[in-house]
């Protein structure tokens, strides 16, 4: 079962006074509201997203220090390592900053830690390797806000730390040369929901400022940075929009060589969602399967050629992936339905031979089964370690900090977090977990809720009215694909299951007689029963294009049906 909620509809004077200003119905007037758009100066921001609107990068509290000790580095001809994480955030921001810094300087050398022995974050191992390599100077990215013994046992060898980074600092901050995170209490940076790879992207920017560069040459970045935004599911609001609206076009007009060795064969415009659904995966396949640096290397080069041997080998890694996490999975749902689990208000699962990349995908496909805080554990050395998946409305870092009696470390988001426990920890753990979330957690939240726009009907869908529709975009968190309802909804007599399995609902419907309009329902096929016959019904769903044999037209993409 599914909640639906349709969201308040914003006062009637300030829907009819946009709609004047703007030129548009009050259908669009509403939906912009909706996402805080409330005048003309907001609508052009929105519509037309300028990279002049970007913010001053020097405005970020320790930019200054940054530019100061890589300008030094340059100037005193030290060796730097551009370090960072081996998911699609870390490994985009390595190869942006070092790409860049081998345009000014040559002793740039990169590290991405090894998934399965060193872990998440900046390790001990990174740092022996910059020792070991006249390192003096580390700049790490999507990383580092919580490496205070790392940073401080690098300062012993006489290493430098500049970190870039994105996520919730601790009470403790590192002993760095400079910060750079928006997050920080005492950051007075005016938005704080870059990724990564988006803070990497800031202190490239002020390097490029001191040396007369505009933001006109950083435009070529912006595909990395565009994939990290999606991939890293950050909100797609204020200067992230900005950036993945500008990343989009250079990954349709001029990608690098690795990005389209994944995209030519798509032979269309690509949004956003293309960039997470066949982009991301795949990058994170390396990290997962094999090792982070295989992304680095296909995003740096240069080559086409090249580009494209090093996709296909990605691309076995990706096949790979998908075989596992299924399989997983199944293990997985097994073990929940063996220990009589099924009524928990928490997923914890563990087996110490399940594949450590895939734990975080599988954690999300549990939660499509059960729709609950979820974690996966498996053995790492001699520690376990789990990625932990969220509801919708609920902080799952907030539950696994309230357990951390029982935890060795973690870090993450409201709805994604990593950890590490002893093995002796775990039952202890897994106890906890259920009791905070049982206690803190609203139980409306665990059931999946659509969240609906507006009520519509069949006829207000014209060419016109999906045209400015689709200049929303990009989507993503802080500006979702518009969803509406429909009631009074009849089949014409020719919806029917589709599939090889006859799993997916393929509709045709019409509204109190008027004309009829064809839709796609995924995974919705059980929902025939209720649409056959002469029965109405109500659907929620986005608007997208259909293309068949040369032909566009509009559809529905159903999300529910009641």
């Amino acid at each position: 079962m599914t909640r639906w909620t349709v969201k308040a509809m914003p006062p009637k004077e300030a829907v009819q006074e946009l709609s004047v200003a703007l030129g548009v119905d009050n259908l669009i007037a509403s939906l912009l509201i909706q996402r805080g758009i409330t005048n003309y100066e907001e609508a052009k921001k929105f519509f037309r997203p300028s990279l002049n609107d970007l913010h001053d990068p020097f405005l970020m509290k320790d930019m200054g220090k940054a530019v100061s000790r890589i300008e030094q580095a340059i100037a005193d001809g030290e060796s730097i390592l551009v370090y960072g994480d081996y998911d699609v955030d870390g490994t985009t921001a390595v190869s942006l900053m070092s790409s860049y810094l081998l345009t000014l300087y040559p002793n740039v050398a990169t590290y991405i830690p090894d998934r399965y022995k060193e872990g998440y974050g900046v390790s001990t191992l990174g740092i022996d390797f910059a020792d070991d390599n006249g390192v003096s100077l580390i700049i790490a990215l999507d990383c580092g806000i919580k490496a205070v013994d790392k940073v401080a046992y690098a300062k012993e060898k006489g290493i430098d730390f500049i970190i870039c980074d994105h996520h919730r600092p601790g009470d403790v901050i590192p002993d760095a040369v400079a910060i750079l995170d928006p997050k920080q209490e005492d950051c007075n940076y005016p938005y704080d929901e870059l990724c990564g790879c988006g803070v990497g992207f800031k202190l490239i920017q002020a390097l490029g400022s001191r040396r007369g560069e505009t933001i006109e040459d950083f435009i070529p970045y912006l595909d990395l940075v565009a994939t990290a935004i999606g991939a890293d599911i950050v909100p797609i609001t204020g200067e992230n929009r900005a950036l993945a609206f500008h990343g989009l076009k250079v990954i349709n007009s001029n990608p690098r060589p690795g990005i389209k060795a994944f995209t030519e064969q798509l032979k269309k415009e690509l949004t956003i969602t293309d960039v997470v659904f066949v982009v991301a995966p795949r990058i994170n396949a390396a990290g997962r399967m094999k090792h982070g640096l295989y992304a680095v290397q296909l995003l740096t080069e240069k080559n086409e050629d090249l580009a494209k041997a090093y996709a296909e080998e990605i691309g076995v890694f990706n096949a790979d992936r998908k075989t596992l996490d299924q399989q997983i999975t199944q293990e997985a749902i097994l073990q929940i339905q063996e220990n009589n689990e099924e009524t928990n208000f928490t997923s914890v699962v563990f087996n110490e031979t399940w594949h450590k990349g895939v734990i975080g995908i599988v954690a999300s496909r549990l939660i499509e089964n059960y729709y609950r805080p979820t974690l996966v554990f498996t053995k790492s050395g001699d520690k376990l370690a789990a990625s932990a998946r969220s509801v919708k409305g609920f902080d799952v870092y907030n539950a696994i900090e309230a357990c951390e009696d029982h935890l060795e470390q973690f870090g993450g988001h409201k709805y994604a977090a990593g950890l590490t426990l002893k093995p002796a920890q775990y039952q202890g753990f897994k106890t906890k977990f259920e009791e905070v979330v049982s206690a803190t957690i609203d139980k409306n939240l665990l059931t999946p809720e659509i969240l609906i726009d507006t009520e519509i009907e069949l006829k207000d869908i014209t060419p016109k009215f999906y045209r400015i529709l689709k200049q929303f975009a990009p989507f993503g968190p802080g500006n979702l694909s518009p969803v509406f309802l429909t009631q009074n909804l009849k089949d014409t007599g020719y919806s029917k299951c589709v599939g090889q399995d006859n799993s997916h609902l393929k509709i045709n419907v019409s509204q109190n007689g008027g004309p009829s309009i064809g839709g796609i329902g995924f995974n919705l096929g059980s929902k025939i029963e209720a649409i056959k016959g002469k029965q109405t019904f109500a659907a929620v769903y986005a608007i997208d294009e259909n293309e068949w044999n040369g032909v566009v037209s509009l559809q529905l993409k159903v999300k529910d049906i009641k």
